[in-house]
């Protein structure tokens, strides 16, 4: 499909342009040159019919010549010829009678000062011309139609030539671009084959070589600080988990630090969970497995995680599902994204309710709390930014990641986050997923 905006394209476009506008030049330099010497040539041979007409009739108001020319004493002209005429050849239509019927041919005419008197000279285009009159004009109204038909041939073939030579020629400097495309799709050893070239293609070759080999610094980089995170990280926590719960056998007798004991461990596993989510995000969507998870089972065990943060608040919050909804995803990430969601909601709502509704499309995560301002809007999913609440002109606890890492990990499981203010006020965030329920 041609399109204007591929370099090839472009590349023929202006040869064909640049042929188009030589030929354009050039065919106005042969009418100029043209229309000069037809002047020329129209203005000697009136003068010198001027001069035989004076020789051989004397002076005379006006001398008829054959072919097509006619002289007037400047006083006898035509009027309208004589508001017009000047030194300088001129042209103009005229229709002539003559046995065939009205024809429509051009009268060329100028005035000449000769000692006193002057004079108005006129030749009539298409009347025949024999060598024997003035074999320069003849001869050049002869050649003027083959030069005319001459131009009109190498004008096209100009364009021709210039079409077949842009497609040629763009192929063989697109070439490079496509070996280059080529190699960067490939492998590593094609591009740096081509960083030794000399031209602008070597030049972006070694850029993006150079570009290639940091980003695999930067990967590796990061592939070795996932796996210590993983190793350094999941050591203690195990050793966290298994001491806590240990603690939490022998102190059943002391309820208050037996709680305490079991909050250790669930913040552990809590924190264990997590390094797993982020671990699953560093890795390539399409190389993870999606078994079938419960969508609600996720929801009403999050709401129940976090229903601490309600304890001093008037705020009520349910699940609403019609049945089981089943999504093939991580329980991981679901868990992570969905908790995030939760969480903001109790944080940021004081008073009033928060209802999570699953259906076969989404997820929403409904509350009516601070609501988000409109001058937030741009930067709700950046890192880092956090709501201020509007009573206190205080910002909210959190650290401005959780919608942040709830968008990342929707775009690396293809599914959509989408928010809209509530009109009773609040925030409602949807989540919507490839969906699957039985």
């Amino acid at each position: 499909m041609f399109t204007i905006e591929s370099i090839a394209n472009k590349f023929r476009i202006s040869y064909l342009l640049f042929a188009l506008l030589l030929c354009t030049t050039f065919v106005s330099i042969f009418m100029y040159a043209e229309v000069r010497i037809e002047q020329d040539l129209v203005k000697g041979r009136l003068l010198q019919q001027l001069q035989l007409s004076q020789e051989k009739e004397g002076e005379q108001a006006a001398y008829t010549a054959n072919p097509g020319i006619k002289i007037y004493r400047y006083d006898s002209a035509p009027e309208n010829l004589k508001a017009i005429a000047n030194e300088t050849v001129q042209e103009m239509q005229v229709t002539v009678n003559n046995q065939t019927g009205n024809t429509e041919t051009n009268l060329h005419f100028f005035a000449h000062q000769q000692n006193e008197q002057k004079y108005i000279l006129t030749y009539l285009e298409g009347s025949e011309m024999v060598m024997e009159n003035y074999p320069v004009l003849a001869i050049f109204e002869e050649l003027e139609d083959i030069f005319a038909d001459a131009l009109k041939i190498a004008v096209i073939l100009s364009l021709l030539i210039a079409a077949l030579f842009s497609y040629l020629s763009s192929k063989q400097i697109i070439k490079p671009l496509l070996d280059l495309k080529q190699a960067v799709e490939t492998d590593h050893q094609n591009l740096t084959d081509l960083t030794h070239l000399p031209s602008e293609v070597g030049v972006l070759a070694r850029a993006i070589d150079e570009k290639n080999h940091k980003l695999e610094q930067y990967l590796k980089r990061e592939q070795l600080f996932t796996g210590d995170v993983s190793h350094e990280l999941r050591t203690p926590l195990t050793i966290i988990m298994g001491a806590s719960e240990v603690l939490a056998s022998q102190l059943e007798d002391h309820s208050r630090l037996s709680e305490f004991a079991n909050r250790i461990s669930t913040t552990a596993k809590e924190t264990s969970e997590i390094i797993s989510a982020l671990l699953l995000l560093s890795r390539a969507p399409e190389q993870l497995d999606t078994p079938q998870t419960s969508i609600n089972t996720i929801a009403l065990n999050e709401v129940t995680r976090l229903t601490y943060l309600l304890r001093h608040k008037p705020v009520t919050c349910k699940v609403v599902a019609e049945q089981d909804y089943i999504a093939n995803v991580r329980p991981e990430l679901l868990k992570m994204a969905l908790g995030n969601l939760i969480k903001n909601a109790f944080q940021y709502t004081d008073d009033g309710e928060v209802i999570v509704t699953i259906d076969a499309e989404k997820i929403t995560v409904s509350d009516t709390g601070l609501g988000i301002p409109e001058a937030m809007m741009p930067l709700l999913y950046e890192r880092f930014e956090r709501l201020n609440d509007i009573n206190t002109s205080d910002q909210v606890e959190g650290s401005g990641l959780g919608l942040s890492i709830v968008q990342r990990i929707m775009t690396h499981m293809d599914w959509e986050l989408m928010h809209q203010d509530n009109a009773t006020g609040g925030s409602t965030f949807s989540i919507y997923y490839n969906k699957c329920h039985i």
